[in-house]
């Protein structure tokens, strides 16, 4: 017995991906992350100084970051030293963590240094500096 099967003049569009096009999106994505990538890792820029230094050690840490114009940071806050006084104490009992993390930047004044590194010793926290490893 043999079976007929209906032929079509229309084939209608081929069932194929285009693998152009999807490298092409690929590559596009790949190169948007790529640049945003750096921007993503801390909105706050600073400079920070150049020292031999171990890595950083928990994620649940506080940053302080302090930029060139010598505007203080709380995470990603900008706060004046006398709110850094309470709200780091309030950030502190809420974490787990004393670990506090300066992220200062190299052309600051030293005198700004010492008073916020006063005031996170004042909260009972242990102070860490962050540096960037000099070149090898």
């Amino acid at each position: 017995m043999k079976r007929r099967f209906a032929h079509s003049a229309d084939h209608g569009a081929p069932a194929e991906i285009s693998v152009t096009s999807l490298v092409d999106v690929a590559f596009t994505l790949l190169i948007i992350f790529m640049i945003t990538a750096p921007i993503l890792q801390g909105g706050i820029e600073v400079e920070v100084p150049e020292a031999v230094s171990g890595p950083l050690t928990t994620s649940e840490a506080v940053v302080i970051s302090i930029d060139s114009d010598g505007q203080i940071y709380l995470e990603e806050a900008a706060v004046t030293r006398d709110e850094l006084e309470g709200s780091l104490g309030r950030i502190l009992t809420a974490r787990e963590t004393q670990d506090v993390f300066i992220r200062a930047d190299a052309n600051i004044r030293a005198e700004l240094f010492v008073q916020v590194m006063g005031i996170v010793q004042e909260a009972g926290a242990n102070v860490n500096i962050v540096t960037t490893p000099p070149p090898s």
